[in-house]
């Protein structure tokens, strides 16, 4: 009897164990990834972190970056195009693990997201026709005009602290494209994307970038309680000192804002 009782605790000792080890797993965001074998990522159109080469696949600085954090988990990446409006829904809804897409750390989204150490420097900046910049030279001036922003971004978030008219698109290349067929007086837009997209050279050399609005830091996204940030904060510090972080930037020209990572 005393020996049937002994193995009775013992089994449900077991059992107590196993069953802490599935809830430890299902608690965890790098188990739950590399039990699927895939690291999802949130992005939008948004050159030169997350686009479109010609053969159609996904690159960038931030979709390099995904990529690499992919391997490091021993998983495949995965990117998704997202509504930035719906960002958070999409994380939390688990139809994405992270959201990578040159994502400003702002108020909203650090208290509805657990986020990376910012790894990139940006700001908002206004987006006007070359042949009327000069007519706004202050952010006064910019009263009268209407903005194409993106839906949820931190330039819509700017104009709507100023009080001046907006249309909310899709993507900031959307915001882009309203300017240059002349349906949006100006666009607010990164910094980064400014540079590559706009100017001489470019799909729109007839637009210019002029006033800056803020200045702001990227981050990466993950679910609250996520042990992935930790994961990608290491991965980050140990890209920093390699060297390679360095080197997917100068690929995409970026490399004058990015953040010197420090493992922790």
């Amino acid at each position: 009897m005393k020996k049937r009782m002994a193995m009775l605790v013992l089994a449900g000792l077991v059992a107590g164990m196993m069953s802490s080890a599935v809830m430890a797993a299902e608690d965890s965001d790098k188990a739950y990834v590399q039990e699927k074998g895939t690291l999802v990522v949130g992005i939008t159109d948004f050159e030169p972190m997350d686009y479109k080469n010609e053969d159609g696949d996904w690159v960038g600085f931030d979709a390099d970056m995904a990529k690499a954090f992919a391997e490091k988990l021993g998983v495949e990446v995965e990117f998704v195009e997202i509504d930035w409006d719906n960002k958070i829904l999409e994380l939390d809804g688990k139809t994405i693990d992270c959201v990578w897409n040159g994502m400003t750390l702002t108020d909203e989204v650090t208290s509805a997201m657990d986020c990376s150490n910012a790894y990139c420097d940006n700001a908002q900046v206004v987006v006007l026709p070359q042949d009327k910049a000069e007519e706004y030279k202050t952010v006064e001036d910019l009263a009268e005009l209407n903005f194409a922003v993106e839906a949820g971004s931190a330039g819509e978030a700017e104009i709507t602290a100023l009080e001046y008219n907006a249309t909310p698109v899709k993507a900031q290349s959307d915001a882009l494209m309203e300017v240059a067929a002349g349906t949006s007086d100006a666009a607010v837009i990164d910094a980064l994307m400014a540079g590559a997209m706009v100017g001489e050279g470019t799909g729109y050399a007839d637009l210019t970038y002029t006033l800056s609005l803020n200045s702001e830091e990227y981050g990466v996204g993950f679910r609250k309680g996520s042990d992935l940030v930790e994961e990608l904060n290491a991965f980050f510090a140990e890209a920093y000192e390699d060297g390679s972080m360095l080197k997917i930037a100068e690929e995409y020209g970026v490399q004058a804002s990015i953040i010197e990572q420090k493992a922790e």
